[in-house]
């Protein structure tokens, strides 16, 4: 897995045209709750935000794209919980991982509205705050909003770190 998001990585280092188009689709899969729980996709969000300062990538395309996907994986992880309801843990890959859709159902039912914005940053509660919301009704509205805020904060605080990183690395670099 670690060879793919180099490579991705490489591309985008290559072909700056794709970076919107590869981070939207990495934080659609990184959000959306049966895949995030294959594929982290985190880490190469971030070394594509090292290359943002180091190869004159454009922030904002790169951070709307990176907002908008996972804005969008969060909105059909809350579809399929309220479709699906309970049967949404016998589903698989959640199957494999049988307490944490219930954790993400007490982070729902203890934290409400803000639990989108928190989930959002805690690795395994992002594959499941989403479906929990659906799953207890949420009303659609303040998920959304809740929702696509917290993506674009989300999505830069990621390409932004990336970016802090290799600034510190180049500028160490410079200093040895």
């Amino acid at each position: 897995m670690e060879d793919v998001g180099r490579g991705l990585v490489d591309f985008v280092r290559d072909h700056q045209v794709w970076a919107a188009p590869i981070v939207l689709l990495l934080a659609f899969g990184e959000s959306l709750a049966f895949i995030s729980l294959l594929i982290p996709a985190w880490g190469a969000l971030i070394a594509i935000g090292a290359l943002i300062g180091a190869s004159g990538i454009s922030f904002w395309p790169v951070w709307v794209a990176g907002g908008i996907g996972a804005a969008l994986g969060d909105w059909l992880s809350y579809w399929l919980g309220f479709k699906f309801k309970d049967h949404v843990a016998g589903m698989w890959p959640l199957s494999w991982y049988p307490d944490l859709l219930p954790r993400g159902q007490a982070f729902v039912q203890q934290w409400g509205i803000p639990s989108i914005y928190i989930g959002r940053f805690l690795g395994p509660l992002r594959a499941t705050v989403p479906l929990a919301a659906g799953i207890f009704a949420m009303p659609y509205w303040r998920f959304q909003f809740a929702n696509w805020i917290s993506a674009l904060i989300w999505s830069a605080v990621l390409l932004l770190f990336g970016d802090l990183i290799s600034r510190i690395v180049e500028w160490v670099w410079r200093a040895i």
